[in-house]
């Protein structure tokens, strides 16, 4: 029999806290390194993982990431993941090794039996295995869910068929399974189908679910004459469970069937159960607030390290930054047509040109900087036409204080993590932001608006933190454009006027540890919890 010992809610153990909301506690991941969050019986859990991103394999955001890093994070630690994904054009020609199975499935999607064929491959740099769904009427298309800036308009049979394709392949492989690890709308509906059509079934009765939420803004929202396509009985449209406004809702029924949901951070937790981040489920998520949790995305310091880092110009740790940071900033500045100036400071942003990521505040301070401040900017990224205009003309007229690369290279953005002296993500909200720990580990110093996991993992550099050695960047309490400038304003005074507590922030952002480790550790706590709950 299978013995899962129950976690205690409340404990602080090497500065880490799981912390209480409400009745609910997260498993939040503190600012300072240490141990796992609590010591817990060792158990090798079989865990499937269901998405529709991994890296190498289909990439569209930051699901893909964890798509990767975690189930290989989880193998390290004695567990067995299995990864499924669909079978994409662009995951068949990604690079990794593809091999057939002989396993056919008949697929029920509404009215119709559709054949699904399970394709293998496995993780790269690791043994674990990552089953492909092949379809090619649903999945060998240009792109995963949209073409020509419009969705495709058999997404929901598509990702019903995903699903269902899965759930059968649990038995079909012949693998036992204790935790079903749901991500996003695609797969919301693996925990209804686990709940209900599979409720009587022993061998899937065992079975614990978690629905993990990357982005609440994409819901899963359809028609509601889909819901003929998911098989379910027509009782299960209604408010409480997949009817969202006369809609199908995906999402939902993953919020509502899982037996917990996670998302990736403690404050976006907190912050998606009211307005505006609830983006309309946040009834259904306090409803859930005891089975809610807030668990950070992690970094894979094997890519991003500058103590190892082959992309940039000389690596360097934190007792070298000083003139690692120096030679790589010149190195830039060079490559970027930048003035070659050591004084200057460095302002870098990389990612979506978007309003959510703050460019209508960015675009507003950039324009009066650009003719008044001695700072250069340099940019990385694409996205709404009306910013690559902006950027384009900028940078024709200040070339001296801006530089754009209207694209994404994933060597520019290691390059401008290791010369930035800051790094800005002023994002109207982010559930969990990567680009801010990587560059703390970079001593790029963070300059983030207080929302989702930037306020979880940049502590802002007022004088008392300073003094307890916990300020590792700065931070814009308020969305707006006076708050913004005002706190840059506050990043590059102290950067030319105070290099000993410039230096102290530095140093401690690229000592804290954000591995995936640590997350995949919090992981595998609420997995437990998931299991005992179930016994």
């Amino acid at each position: 029999m299978r013995v899962v010992t129950f976690l205690p809610l409340l404990v602080q153990i090497d500065g880490i806290w799981l912390v209480p909301l409400g009745n609910h506690a997260d498993i939040a991941q503190g600012s300072s390194p240490g141990r796992s969050v609590v010591n817990v019986e060792s158990i090798a859990l079989n865990i499937l993982f269901a998405a529709s991103e991994a890296v190498p394999f289909a990439k569209t955001g930051g699901m893909a990431d964890v798509g990767e890093a975690l189930p290989r994070e989880l193998a390290k630690l004695g567990h067995h993941p299995v990864v499924f994904i669909p079978a994409y054009r662009c995951a068949k020609q990604c690079g990794q090794p593809i091999e057939s199975t002989d396993i056919r499935l008949s697929i029920t999607v509404g009215s119709k039996q559709i054949e699904a064929r399970l394709l293998r491959s496995r993780l790269r740099g690791c043994d674990v295995p990552v089953y492909l769904v092949e379809n090619d009427a649903y999945f060998d298309r240009p792109q995963l869910y949209r073409e020509d800036g419009r969705d495709y308009v058999d997404n929901c049979e598509r990702f019903v068929f995903f699903c269902r394709a899965v759930m059968q392949s649990i038995r079909a492989l012949g693998q036992p399974v204790d935790i079903l690890h749901c991500n996003e709308w695609q797969t919301g509906l693996l925990p209804a189908y686990l709940k209900i059509e599979y409720a009587a079934d022993p061998e899937y009765q065992r079975i614990g679910s978690l629905m993990t939420l990357h982005n609440l803004a994409y819901q899963g929202r359809f028609w509601h004459w889909d819901m003929l396509l998911t098989g379910l009985d027509w009782k299960h449209f209604n408010w409480h469970e997949l009817e969202f406004h006369g809609q199908l809702n995906l999402l939902k029924a993953g919020i509502v069937f899982g037996d917990a949901v996670s998302t990736v951070s403690p404050r976006y937790a907190r912050e998606i159960q009211n307005e505006p981040w609830g983006c309309g489920l946040e009834g259904i998520l306090r409803h859930r607030h005891d089975s809610l949790f807030g668990i950070l995305n992690g970094v894979d310091y094997d890519i991003w390290d500058p103590a190892h880092d082959p992309l940039i110009e000389r690596t360097y740790d934190s007792s070298s930054w000083h003139e690692g940071k120096a030679v790589c900033k010149a190195a830039l500045q060079r490559e970027m047509g930048l003035p070659e100036n050591p004084k200057v400071p460095l302002i870098g942003l990389i990612g979506r040109l978007a309003d959510q990521k703050g460019w209508d505040l960015v675009a507003q301070v950039m324009r009066r900087w650009v003719q008044n401040q001695d700072v250069q900017w340099v940019i990385l990224g694409t996205g709404e036409e009306e910013y690559h205009g902006l950027l384009a003309d900028l940078s024709r007229h200040h070339p001296q204080q801006l530089a754009v690369h209207l694209g994404f290279s994933d060597r520019l953005a290691h390059r401008i993590e290791s010369a930035a002296d800051m790094f800005l993500m002023a994002s109207r909200y982010e559930p969990c932001g990567l680009k801010q720990l990587y560059s703390l580990k970079y001593g790029a110093v963070p300059v983030v608006h207080e929302t989702g996991g930037l306020a979880d993992t940049i502590t802002d550099a007022t004088p008392r933190h300073l003094d307890e050695g916990k300020a590792n960047g700065f931070v814009l309490p308020a969305y707006d454009t006076t708050q913004l400038e005002t706190t840059l304003h506050r990043a590059c005074n102290m950067y030319r006027d105070q290099p000993d507590a410039w230096n102290r922030i530095v140093t401690t952002g690229m000592d804290q540890d954000w591995s995936w480790t640590r997350s995949t550790e919090r992981y595998v706590d609420l997995y437990q919890r998931i299991l005992a709950g179930k016994q």
